[in-house]
C-alpha cells in the first residue's frame, strides 16, 4: 500500500535466526518451531511461533498442509533477511522474492475472504518494493543526520464485518536532538472498507507528527541538569514532549472520494501478511508484532 511519509531512512536488517528452520515434511503428528527477529535500530525482539498439523493422505490436503505454507515463508524470509527491507536489492534478488511471494500467495486462492480477526493487531514492515517507502529508507546515506527505525500497520477492525481503521506508523529521528530512531512518530490514518473477496479501500484522513522524545543533550540545553530548572524551561519540555501536529487529509475535488487507493491483501495467517498496493504501488511484507500506541 502506498502511503504518503517524509523522506528518511533505516539500516535495518532482520536477521534469520539460526534456530528457525523449515520444518520437515514428515509425518509426525505435531511439527514446532520458532523465530526471533532482532531490529538492529531497536531493543525490542519479536518472537513469532509457527505450528504445523501431520499431512494427510489426500494429495490436495498436502499441498494445503500447514507444514508446506511455513516452508514458503521461511523461503520469504530468508529471500529478504539481507535487503534492508527493501532498500538494498538486486534484480535477482527482486525476481526471487517475487517468485517466493506467488509461492506463498497461491495457499490463499481458494480462501473465503478476509479474515478480520486474524487481520486485526500490528504488523511491522520486514520488505517492500514501495517507491514511497523505498525513499525513506534509501535517503540515510545522503542524510546521515536523519533516522528511521520501526515501521508499522496497525489495523483495528475486532468485531467489524466491513471494515475498520489502519494506521501506518513510522519511527524516525534526527541524531543529537531526538531520542535515537524512535525520536517522533509520523502516523498517517485511514478508513479501510472491504470492496472484494481479498480487496480493501483506504481512505486516508489525517497525517499527525507526535510523541517527539528529545534528546538527553537538548534536554540539558535546555534545562541544565546542575543547574534548578525553572518554571519556564519545565514548560517548554513539557511543551515539545506533548506537541502533536495534525494535517487533515482531503480531496479537493467535489462529489469525490478522500485520497485513497485499493489494496489487496495476498496473504494473511496468524503471523504474517503480505499486501499489494493495486495499480503498481508496491508489494509489503508484514509480521505480527506487539500492539504500539
Amino acid at each position: 500500500m502506498s502511503f504518503p511519509l517524509p523522506p528518511a531512512t533505516s539500516n535495518f536488517r532482520p536477521p534469520l535466526n539460526s534456530h528457525f528452520r523449515p520444518p520437515s515434511t514428515t509425518t509426525s503428528t505435531s511439527l514446532y518451531f520458532s523465530h526471533s527477529y532482532y531490529n538492529s535500530t531497536s531493543t525490542n525482539r519479536f518472537q513469532f511461533q509457527c505450528s504445523a498439523t501431520s499431512l494427510t493422505s489426500s494429495p490436495q490436503q498436502q499441498l494445503r498442509n500447514e507444514t508446506e505454507i511455513e516452508n514458503k515463508k521461511y523461503d520469504l524470509l530468508k529471500a529478504i533477511q539481507d535487503t534492508q527491507r527493501g532498500s538494498l536489492t538486486t534484480p535477482n534478488q527482486r525476481s526471487q522474492i517475487e517468485e517466493t511471494l506467488v509461492e506463498l500467495e497461491s495457499y490463499e486462492a481458494d480462501n473465503k475472504g478476509i479474515d478480520l480477526g486474524k487481520l486485526d493487531g500490528t504488523w511491522r514492515l520486514q520488505y517492500t518494493s514501495a517507491s514511497d517507502v523505498l525513499i525513506l529508507l534509501d535517503s540515510s546515506s545522503v542524510l546521515p543526520f536523519f533516522q528511521v527505525g520501526q515501521i508499522f500497520q496497525k489495523f483495528e477492525c475486532i468485531g467489524q464485518d466491513d471494515g475498520g481503521y489502519v494506521r501506518n506508523v513510522v519511527r524516525w529521528s534526527i541524531p543529537g536532538l531526538l531520542e535515537e530512531n524512535e525520536g517522533a512518530t509520523l502516523l498517517v490514518s485511514a478508513k479501510f472498507s472491504i470492496v472484494s473477496r481479498r480487496n480493501i479501500y483506504l481512505q486516508f484522513e489525517e497525517i499527525a507528527l507526535q510523541n517527539i522524545k528529545i534528546s538527553e543533550e537538548l534536554q540539558a540545553l535546555i534545562a541544565p541538569a546542575l543547574l534548578p530548572r525553572s518554571f519556564l524551561s519545565l514548560q517548554i519540555l513539557q511543551a515539545i514532549c506533548t506537541y502533536k501536529a495534525q494535517v487533515p487529509v482531503e480531496n479537493t475535488s467535489p462529489g469525490r472520494r478522500s485520497v485513497g487507493g485499493l489494496y489487496y491483501l495476498s496473504y494473511l495467517d496468524r503471523n504474517m501478511l503480505v499486501g499489494r498496493a493495486v495499480g503498481g504501488g508496491g508489494v509489503f511484507v508484514f509480521t505480527r508484532s506487539q500492539n504500539i500506541l
